[in-house]
Parts: structure tokens; sequence; C-alpha cells
């Protein structure tokens, strides 16, 4: 028995996801479910008509809200750029809480596992910068990037006719043998050991591998070949001045004459007066203490050979170099980062006679702990902390570094690697730096799970660790002076005068504690304060005592319009 037609309307249905069905209208949904009539006076229409089916619609329209439920479930497109406190990894804004690398590194070491072997630094690579990521083009163009004029100058280190002519005696020698014995941190080693070679080639004689003294204060018992890389060392100075690992058995029951008061900035014709007649006659001279012990005005030839030292022969050894340059490579991975050296560890304040100015608490520890070890000053003893701060002779703390790097154009997206000690009061004395820049990190939140125990307790490996990051920044400003800040002062100039930005502290800080400076006001000035402290070529004898490391011109370097000569 036939059906009977049913003329009357018929409505179809799909499941939907709910999320789609609220996002539209009840007169726009019921106007897809009704079917189309079918018309039978024109067959042209029929293929058409297979295309205004509500299933083929129904099905277009479900594919659109299954991939757009996906999309947002996945956060394909992620809106907040770089905010964990692993520059690779996005998730919530930066807290100063210590969880803020070990939950990345917990990811990171879940899916080393997974995947076998750890994938290297280079291929944990960084989301690109787009305008997605929250800041204009304009930001990521900031002047703050430019790098300084170096009007040409280029390393040049030809030495004199004289000099090589005589060295073919010096590294044959096999009579005389120089001992040093060199303190300090990891930078104020590296400066004695500039020295060293400097002087053995002024006596004609061989260096034995410094030896570097146990650090009292970090208890770091590394010795030269932990830090440097030997080999290398005695290859690029084999014409200069030969280098041993120890003394030849010749020389080995021999009593080294021992010299503990060499006097500051001594120069050559000294050096030899004093140590030469003695060296020949025993054949071994021990020297110790020797920071600032050698003048800073010597002939072209030991200044070249400074520079040489300082900045070819003094190569990391291969597994601090590795480390370094992945920290690096991280930092670099979404663009141009600063890297900044803060001076705010406990024993800095002590020492420079100035306070944190963190809390009434933390100012009076300092200063109970100076009235107590008042050799712990390290100058002006009659000058008041006030006094200290106006001269510039105190560490900028982060407030200030904030203010400076801010007036100075720094993008609030700035990518910054922090150099240094745990700063007094923990890291929530960088509370105004992380508050206006959240990209701030160092190297324990770059680095995965178990890169860094084997520099553990090494202070020497974290400091050459920081070196390096610090030297591939395209920005770096220390926070205060020290050996490290001079050492990249002059490494960056040597490498094309690469941004360097010295706080002009005794200028600026009457403008910093000036609060009725209007902003606008009162970054104008800064800048114009800094104009000419950006790195730009310097030369040496412009004043008299600069060191050759950190002035490199002219001496070690020369542009075109000067010969290399």
């Amino acid at each position: 028995m036939a059906k009977p037609k049913n003329n009357a309307k018929k409505l179809s249905y799909i499941s939907v996801p709910s999320q789609i069905i609220s996002s539209l209208s009840s007169s726009s949904l019921q106007s897809l479910l009704l079917s189309p009539k079918k018309s039978s006076k024109n067959r042209l229409y029929s293929f058409f008509t297979t295309y205004r089916s509500p299933r083929f619609w129904f099905f277009t329209l479900f594919l659109f809200g299954l991939f757009g439920m996906m999309k947002l479930g996945f956060n394909v497109d992620p809106l907040v750029p770089f905010p964990s406190s692993y520059p690779c990894f996005t998730g919530q804004s930066p807290v100063l809480s210590s969880d803020r690398s070990s939950k990345l590194r917990r990811t990171i070491a879940s899916s080393g596992e997974n995947g076998g072997k750890m994938e290297a630094l280079t291929d944990l690579s960084l989301p690109r910068v787009s305008k997605s990521n929250g800041y204009s083009e304009d930001e990521q163009k900031s002047e703050f990037w430019k790098q300084p004029d170096g009007l040409g100058y280029k390393p040049c280190l030809s030495f004199s006719r004289e000099y090589k002519k005589t060295s073919g005696g010096i590294v044959k020698n096999r009579r005389k043998y120089l001992m040093v014995v060199v303190s300090g941190g990891m930078n104020q080693q590296r400066n004695q050991i500039v020295d060293a070679v400097v002087i053995a080639r002024i006596l004609g004689a061989a260096l034995v591998v410094p030896v570097l003294q146990v650090n009292v204060i970090w208890g770091d018992e590394s010795e030269f070949s932990d830090i440097f890389d030997l080999e290398h060392f005695k290859k690029v100075l084999a014409d200069d001045v030969r280098i041993v690992s120890s003394l030849p058995s010749t020389h080995i029951m021999t009593r080294p004459v021992e010299e503990k008061r060499t006097p500051l900035h001594a120069s050559p014709n000294w050096i030899r007066s004093r140590y030469l007649k003695r060296i020949n006659r025993e054949g071994v001279l021990l020297l110790r203490g020797l920071d600032s012990r050698l003048s800073n005005d010597l002939p072209s030839d030991l200044q070249k050979l400074r520079c040489k030292v300082a900045f070819h022969a003094l190569r990391f050894a291969p597994p601090i170099l590795e480390l370094g340059n992945k920290l690096a490579d991280r930092m670099r991975s979404k663009g141009p980062y600063l890297a900044l050296h803060l001076r705010m560890e406990k024993d800095v304040w002590v020492r420079t006679g100035c306070l944190p100015g963190l809390s009434h608490e933390y100012d009076e520890m300092i200063s109970n702990e100076r009235k107590q070890r008042p050799e712990l000053l390290t100058a002006r003893s009659n000058m008041t902390y006030h006094d200290r701060k106006l001269a510039g002779l105190c560490p900028l703390n982060a407030l200030e570094v904030t203010r400076l790097l801010k007036a100075l154009g720094a993008p609030k997206n700035a990518r910054i690697y922090w150099a240094g000690g745990q700063p007094l009061g923990g890291k929530e004395a960088l509370d105004p730096l992380f508050h206006e820049f959240p990209d701030l990190y160092n190297k324990e939140d770059l680095a995965l799970p178990g890169e860094l125990e084997l520099f553990a307790n090494r202070a020497s490996f974290m400091a050459a660790i920081d070196y390096i990051v610090s030297e591939k920044s395209d920005v770096f400003m220390p926070s205060h002076g020290g050996n490290m800040g001079h050492a990249l002062q002059g490494q960056r100039a040597y490498a094309g005068h690469k941004k360097y930005i010295t706080p002009n502290k005794r200028q600026m800080l009457p403008h910093f504690m000036n609060s009725s400076l209007p902003e606008a006001e009162f970054n104008s000035i800064i800048k114009s304060l800094h104009r000419e402290s950006l790195g730009q070529p310097e030369l040496r004898i412009g004043k008299a005592g600069r060191d050759v490391t950190k002035y490199p011109i002219p001496e070690c370097m020369c542009n075109n319009s000067r010969g290399h000569s």
C-alpha cells in the first residue's frame, strides 16, 4: 500500500556543539533547518540543488565548529609572548618564585624521556616574534639596539721587526722559568695571567702554567686547565713566550726565589733591574699578587702582547665554552638581548661602603657588618654613604637600573640576561626589573636539568658562563665597575665596538633624586648624559694609566686612515 504524500514541511536535525548553537540566532538557525522545496519545473537546477542540501551545510558547519574548538583548546595562536621563566615556552607571566624554571625543566625532562636523547639547545627553538605576541614592530626595531659607529677600527697586532727578531731566542731558552700564583675571582685572575705572560717576555723566561690560588671566599679549587683551554693558550703564544705545564726535571729540585713585594705599576726597566739577575742565577722565580703590579704604560709591542693574551690566547675550556654558547643561543633565539652585570651581592655592599636601599633592616645589616669588619671597606673610609652615592662610587640598585634602561629607550619586551651572584635580599631585590622587563633571565633560568651540575660550587665556572653570555649580547651594561666590566669593555671594543653602556652615575644621580622632574624631561636628560657612553671608539692615550685591554686603541686596533703597523 502506497504511503500517502505529506506536503508538510519536514525538519532535519544533526548534532551540533553547543558553543556553535549558542552563537546562532533563533531565526538564522530556523532558516538553516528548513529544507528547501524541490522544484520539478526546471531540471537545469538539479545540479545546484544538491549543494543546497541542509545535510551538506550542516556537515560544513560542523567541521568549522570542530576546527574552532581545536584552535581554542590547543592555543594554536598564543597571545602572550615569551612569558615563562624559560624563553622556549609560553604560559603565565614570570614570577619571582623558584617554580619559574622548575616547571619548565620538568616539561623538558619529560619530553626528553619520551623522545630518547634530549635535543641540543638550538633545537629548542623559540616562537618567532610577530605582531601576535603583543609587541609592535616599532618596539622590535627600537633604537636601543642600534650599535655605535666603530669608525672602521679593526684589530691589528703587527709586532715590530725587533720584537720578532728577539722572539726566537726567548722561546728556545731552557734555563729560566717564571712561576706565578694568581688570586681573586676569575676575571681578576685573567688580568694577572695577562701580566704574567708579559713579565715572562720581559725577563726572557718560560712561563709555567699559572697556579690559581684557592679562593677563600668561594672555596673554588679550580686549576688553569679547568677554566681555560691550555693547549690553545700554548699554541697562540708559541712565538712570544714558551708555556710549559710544569718545571723540567733539571729545575724541579731548585728552590724558587719568591717575591711578594712587587710595587704597583712597575715598569719593564724596574722588573729587569729587580728580577733579571736573580732568575739568571737561580733559574726559577716565583711571583705572587700580580694584581695591578705591571704598569699600564708599556712599549707598543708589549701592549700588543697584552691584547694577544687577553683577546686571543685566553679562551675558555671547551665544556664551559659549549654551555656558555648554548645559553647565549637560547637568549638570542627570539632576537637581540641585553646583558646586565648586577653588582648587588652582600659583600659588594659591604666593601663599597654603600647601602642597598631595600629596607631599613637590610641597611642596618650592612652598616653593622661594616663596623665589625672595617678592613673590608676598599677605600675612602672618611666618606659618608650619601657622599659616596653622589660621587658615583656605589652600585646601582634594581630600581635605578630600571629607570636608567627605560630612559635610554629599552623596550618593555627587551630580553635581558642578568649576570652576577645572588643579590642581597634574594630575587625579590630584582622586583623593579621584573615588573618593567618581565623577560629577565639568568643562567639558572636558561639551563636544562643537569647542565649546571658539572659547575656546582665552582664560582670561577659560573663567572665564565656569565662572561660568555654577556660578551655575546647585543648590548651590555654593568651596574658598577669591576674586573668583569672592564674586561668586557675591551673585549667588545676589540670585537668591533659592540654597544656597551657605561652608567654616568655621578651626573645622573641628582636627577634620579629629583622627584618633581617630568618623565619626558628626565628621559631626555639621561639620554643626553649617555650620548658618548655607548661603547664608541676611545683612545687609550687620552688619559694616562689606561689599561690597553680596556682601551685597545691605538696599540691593538687601527682603521683605514692609519697603517697596520
